[in-house]
């Protein structure tokens, strides 16, 4: 894959600046992923989306062997 340095470059800003606008998820998403669990088959995954003045909506999926698959390979395809 070639890599554009610009483009990189660019992505480390957004990604430093989304840590200091939200600097709890950080903690949130290591914490879930660098336990020593993981995202592993069988794992419910919830989100719920709150717009202002409107109620919650919220959705869940389980994870499927195939979903673990999918990200590896995109993990893979974009390695910095």
């Amino acid at each position: 894959m070639n890599k554009n340095p610009n483009l990189i470059l660019k992505l480390l800003s957004a990604k430093n600046e989304f840590k200091r606008n939200h600097p709890k998820f950080e903690a949130f998403v290591r914490r879930v992923l660098l336990d020593g669990k993981g995202i592993t088959e069988g794992t419910v995954v919830e989100i719920t989306v709150t717009r202002p003045g409107e109620e919650p909506i919220t959705s869940n999926l389980r994870i499927k062997q195939s979903d673990m698959e999918l990200v590896e390979a995109i993990s893979e395809a974009y390695k910095v």
